[in-house]
Formats: structure tokens, sequence, C-alpha cells
């Protein structure tokens, strides 16, 4: 495996290229160590009145929207946010996904999932009494990424 350095000054923001034959075991692994790295840094400016908070999205659980406007709820606390459900979409790193026409969730909190086959499944997080639906559009995208995450562990 080549490793190397480009700098160039007039990058506005870094970008990590991983260029592979195909996705071993070893490539998986350096990108899941620079994904952890990555989560860890970024911030997101919320509201709550007239306080600004800066929260690491790693303890976000989900954005939704409700009454045309859009909330970051976390384990214990709700916040607003500036930013539209699809701005956020473009925006958020790949451990958030969309799951219904009004929800964007954490994927590292899922706790568990009841499985509806005639409507939404309902979703628990860890340490929260909080709960999403995914809808039917939406379910098996979730359930693939979440078993994709399962293997990469």
């Amino acid at each position: 495996m080549k490793v190397r350095i480009d700098i160039d000054e007039n990058v506005k923001e870094d970008e990590i290229i991983i260029r592979c034959g195909k996705l071993d075991e070893n490539t998986q692994k350096v990108y899941n160590t620079l994904m952890e790295l990555a989560k860890g840094s970024q911030h997101l400016m919320l509201y709550k009145g007239n306080v600004e908070y800066y929260l690491p999205l790693d303890n976000i659980l989900f954005f939704e929207t409700m009454d045309n406007c859009i909330s970051a709820h976390t384990a214990n606390n709700v916040y607003d946010t500036s930013y539209r459900l699809y701005e956020l979409e473009e925006m958020l790193p790949g451990y958030f996904m969309r799951v219904s026409k009004s929800t964007i969730l954490n994927i590292n909190h899922i706790y568990s999932i009841s499985r509806n086959l005639t409507a939404s499944s309902e979703v628990q997080f860890l340490n929260s009494h909080k709960q999403v639906y995914v809808s039917r559009l939406y379910y098996k995208s979730l359930k693939f990424r979440l078993e994709e995450k399962r293997r990469s562990i």
C-alpha cells in the first residue's frame, strides 16, 4: 500500500481519497479509522431560544421536521437548526440517514427497530426514551446500512 500526501495551499477543505483496486479488509480498516477521526471533530451550531450551542454531531440522535421547523434531538434535549432537511442530508456524515419524509437519524445510536409490515417501523435509541418512525420506503435501506456497519466492526 502506498501512502502519499499532496499539499496544495489553494485547497479550501481537506479531502482524503482512498484509491484501491478492490475493497479488502485493510482498506476497510483505514476507511473506518479515518471516519472515526472525522466524526470526533464535527460540530453543528444549534439554537435553543436566543442561545447558540455547538454540539458534536455524534451527540445528535435525529433531526425531524415539526411545524415548519427543523429540530435536532439529543438524548435529553431538543434544539433548533436553521438548516433545511435536504441541506442536512447533503452535509451530514455517512452515519446519518434519511428514514422518512420528515426524519434523518444517526444510525450509531439505534437500539432497536420494531418492524411493522403495514405501517412505519419504530426505532428506539440507546439510553433515551425518544423514538422515530421509519417509513416502508426507507426500511430496506436502513437494514442494509446497519448490516454494512455490523460487518465493518
